[in-house]
């Protein structure tokens, strides 16, 4: 591709040749691509000390370095250009991610006459050396006679650069920053799509959770009566192969309507508009335990719930945490001789922290890095049921409450559950 230069540019280039500082080789070969494309006659050096000399033997119309480079930085560089009487009225240009304010100040100091913000625009880097080079031969008003002191950061800075080259300088600096503005306006209206496409998404997948959940619950509801009412109705006439079917599609049919409620919950606890209210953990846990009992009133447990427990959450959200954590308990514990369940709180590293303890089964918490990912089970199904969904529901939870879980257990130990919610620490 051709470029299309101006008389003066063009006669500029003519005179001699470009000088280019880059330890990376792969900036310094999209630097050599650059040149080449635009026909410039240029050097590129991998560090400074190699450059300056190149520059005291044949010095160049112009100067690009980069600033963060081993040895000798840019600003170091920059400086001993300009402190070079030979070289001082070369033009300097600075490729920075100015990051800093501290950044300028140093450019200031070291005479550089432009920045340019990496990654650049090639076509923009184009006319810096286009503008630098046209402007170059103006003669300049007072260049070193003049020394500024400036404040910046609480610190004395000297300036001794001329005003055509500060000008430069905050001038550049100015650009980038407006180009930065431009493209975080960009980004954030690119955001703004995202968020709404999401929104979007997200309303539609709720739809379909609820269209899936009332189209499986409808036969599974069908498939458990019918399958209950042959075994109530024709238990006594049928085989004994014939009845352990029945049951195993029974088995089934509960599992998978679990499966259909875990999913549900784990779906919701990642997208569910969130209502905070002050509760009372400890009556909803006496909730949670009363409807246990009534599905297992042949377990004897020891339930201890602290008194007074309250929390600011969404009660619908903080109801399930309570399900999932507490009917775990029971569920890993209900092997033991006397089964004992605890929910209360203690204070870990000076932050208030709900827990749920219980003297079961227990496991190796060095085989439970993967504790609350979906599907992660450290037990099998004939020892203990489950969908291995419940846990990340609970994560979820807990961390759209700016809060989070973990849990200490040994095997034949029992386990305890500890989380926080944000808003109660």
């Amino acid at each position: 591709m051709e470029n299309e230069l101006t008389p003066s540019y063009s006669i500029s280039l003519a005179r001699g040749h470009i000088l280019a500082v880059e330890d990376s080789l792969v900036q310094a070969k999209m630097l050599q691509y650059f040149f080449d494309n635009n026909n410039i006659n240029a050097k590129i050096f991998s560090n400074a000390f190699d450059a300056y000399e190149s520059a005291v033997d044949n010095p160049p119309i112009l100067v690009i370095s980069d600033i963060v480079m081993p040895g000798m930085d840019g600003y170091e560089f920059c400086l001993k250009l300009k402190n070079n009487s030979k070289l001082a009225s070369i033009p300097v240009i600075l490729l920075t991610a100015l990051h800093d304010p501290l950044d300028i100040v140093k450019g200031l100091q070291a005479g550089a006459d432009n920045f340019i913000t990496k990654p650049y625009d090639e076509k923009y880097l184009l006319s810096r050396i286009h503008y630098l080079l046209a402007n170059n031969d103006m003669r300049r008003s007072g260049a070193g006679d003049m020394v500024i002191e400036i404040v910046f950061q609480g610190q004395k800075y000297q300036i001794n650069s001329d005003k055509k080259q500060i000008l430069n300088l905050l001038l550049s600096v100015y650009e980038a920053a407006i180009i930065r503005n431009n493209e975080l306006i960009a980004a954030k209206h690119q955001l703004e799509e995202m968020n709404s496409n999401l929104k979007t998404a997200n309303e539609q997948l709720d739809a379909f959770a609820r269209t899936v959940s009332h189209d499986l619950r409808s036969p599974l509801t069908g498939i458990v009566g019918f399958t209950e009412l042959t075994l109530d109705d024709f238990g006594d006439e049928l085989s004994e192969d014939v009845k352990s079917n029945l049951q195993w599609v029974l088995k089934s049919a509960y599992k998978m309507s679990e499966l259909i409620v875990d999913l549900l919950n784990y779906s919701r606890s990642s997208r569910a508009e969130i209502i905070m209210e002050t509760l009372n953990l400890s009556q909803m846990a006496h909730e949670v335990i009363e409807e246990i009992q009534a599905r297992l009133p042949e377990n004897k447990f020891t339930f201890n719930i602290f008194k007074d427990l309250r929390v600011i959450g969404d009660p619908a959200l903080m109801r399930v945490v309570l399900n999932n954590l507490i009917g775990n308990a029971v569920k890993y514990s209900g092997k033991v001789e006397h089964p004992e369940v605890t929910f209360g709180t203690s204070v870990v590293y000076g932050q208030k922290a709900f827990f749920v303890k219980d003297n079961g089964t227990g496991f190796d918490m060095a085989k439970a890095g993967k504790m609350f990912e979906p599907f992660v089970r450290l037990h099998t199904n004939q020892e203990f049921p489950g969908t291995g969904v419940g846990l990340s529901t609970v994560k979820n939870i807990c961390v759209r409450h700016k809060g989070d879980i973990w849990f200490e257990s040994k095997p034949g130990m029992g386990a305890t559950f500890f989380f926080t919610i944000g808003e109660n620490n």
